[in-house]
């Protein structure tokens, strides 16, 4: 018979991975829609006005939900170092992995439902005719794959004794793997896409007191040069020269930077 205590460490342990999967899901959109791709920002279907059309508005409502995801993930991250007694028993890697794409599945599906076809608050894609095909597409490879390999993994059954790569030192593995992808993930969302234009363009957003001067400065630090702005003055675009790190402009007050062929890919949607 399983003692109480250990009944409840196990189902905190996997309430930690589950949570820590639905972290992981949404830096996962985050990083790759928002800041590699920019297919979106969090707010880009809600009816412009001044404030939201404001890109630093938008990048500002990003940043909230990049910390929404850091409360999951720390708290999941509680959960289980917290219950680490429960990875001694036979608690398969199965176990641990299976609630976490599990926790990944399930962000998509609460991502589709609720924040793209019932708040509206943006799509998958906002610049193409059929916004529903994309919603579908990503749901499906991310959504209903992910549930599907999460059931198939929790429907494998535990192992018998705890030495193999299944047992007890497989079930800390996952786990650690698990806390190291979430450790990881966030911070990844600071590095600039890897720039393949031949005009090496790149969008800057300035925090709020950085003068002209001080862009000036910034932008010959990398011996590049001005190409257009937005009316609030703190959203450039920057050409840079030869060989320059976009990373540099971080040390001149920028906010964000992105840069590639889409640097502005969200300025078809936003009005600065």
């Amino acid at each position: 018979m399983k003692h109480p205590d250990h009944q409840q460490g196990a189902s905190r342990l996997i309430w930690g991975a589950f949570l820590m999967g639905v972290a992981l899901g949404g830096f996962f959109d985050g990083i790759l829609l928002h800041q590699v791709l920019q297919w979106h920002h969090l707010l880009s279907g809600v009816a412009p006005t001044e404030t939201v059309s404001d890109l630093r508005f938008q990048i500002l409502a990003d940043g909230a939900f990049h910390v929404l995801n850091y409360i999951v993930a720390i708290l999941g991250l509680w959960l289980v170092l917290s219950n680490n007694r429960a990875l001694k028993p036979r608690i398969a890697s199965r176990t641990v992995l299976g609630w976490a794409v599990l926790g990944f599945g399930a962000w998509h599906w609460l991502d589709a439902v609720v924040v793209h076809w019932g708040l509206q608050l943006h799509r998958i894609r906002m610049d193409v005719q059929n916004p529903l095909f994309w919603d579908m597409g990503w749901l499906m490879l991310f959504g209903v794959l992910p549930l599907a390999a999460g059931f198939y993994l929790l429907r494998r059954k535990p192992p018998g004794d705890g030495g193999g790569p299944e047992g007890p030192r497989g079930s800390k593995v996952a786990a650690g793997a698990l806390i190291l992808s979430v450790l990881i993930a966030g911070p990844v969302a600071a590095v600039p896409p890897v720039n393949r234009d031949d005009e090496n363009r790149t969008l800057v957003v300035f925090r709020p007191g950085v003068s002209f001067a001080d862009i000036v400065a910034a932008t010959d630090s990398v011996d590049g040069r001005l190409i257009w702005t937005d009316k609030s003055e703190m959203v450039w675009l920057i050409a840079l020269g030869p060989d320059a790190s976009p990373s540099a402009f971080y040390r001149h007050g920028a906010l964000l930077v992105g840069s590639g062929p889409v640097a502005v890919g969200c300025l078809s949607w936003t009005q600065v």
